[in-house]
């Protein structure tokens, strides 16, 4: 196989998993760090569409979305498959990663963006949407059960990019009390080596949620 890079940001989760799929199949790689608030031709070049990270660029072809690009890491390198052989299986990963990216990351980050009732709000929808990963990890090590595993990686940012959000909003949303499973699971899957090489210092990621925050609430108030 051809030269593998990858565009991206160390403090977004979304390039993390794609990180961490590439160091637990052994692949080598080239990690090109963007400016987001200043687009390199070479982004701009390899996702016109969305102009975001991650991009993983094999042989010179690009492939963007973090979860298409899990998916072609895991076809292209057999080694250490990501995603479960049986369909049915198969078809529930992709299922929880769906609801993942659309539910729970959404939830956690309006309980540190919104205020007053809605971040009450917020913070019941966020629970309730980490209620139904904490019944898929139950009883399992891993989400693939005893190694990480194509969902592991996808929900990945929860032991990190959660703690920033919960700093950030004064919050509680995962711990031992709430989500004994779910917690346990998270103290797992940062203590793989694999896993706690790619992992930014929380305050890293603080500044940049809260820089996100602030960005979102001056493009409010200029429509306002």
């Amino acid at each position: 196989m051809g030269g593998v890079k990858l565009i991206g940001i160390t403090t977004s989760f979304p390039c993390a998993r794609v990180e961490w799929a590439l160091k637990l199949k052994g692949v080598e790689y080239e990690f090109i760090e963007e400016d987001l608030m200043n687009k390199s031709p070479l982004l701009l070049k390899y996702n016109p569409v969305h102009k975001k990270v991650p991009v993983l660029v094999h042989d010179g072809k690009p492939i963007a979305e973090s979860l298409v690009i899990l998916e072609y890491i895991d076809e292209t390198w057999n080694v250490n498959p990501l995603l479960p052989q049986d369909p049915y299986e198969r078809a529930m990963a992709r299922f929880w990663a769906k609801f993942n990216d659309e539910k729970c990351v959404l939830g956690a980050w309006n309980t540190c963006s919104a205020e007053g009732e809605e971040k009450e709000k917020a913070i019941e929808s966020a629970k309730e949407s980490f209620a139904f990963l904490e019944k898929q990890i139950e009883g399992k090590k891993f989400f693939s059960g005893e190694n990480i595993g194509f969902l592991d990686l996808v929900v990945g940012w929860i032991p990190i990019w959660v703690s920033a959000m919960e700093e950030i909003g004064g919050t509680s949303l995962v711990n031992a009390a709430n989500f004994p499973c779910l917690h346990e699971w998270a103290q797992n899957f940062v203590q793989d080596p694999h896993i706690k090489e790619c992992l930014p210092p929380i305050e890293k990621i603080v500044n940049y949620i809260q820089g996100g925050i602030s960005y979102l609430r001056a493009l409010a108030a200029n429509k306002q």
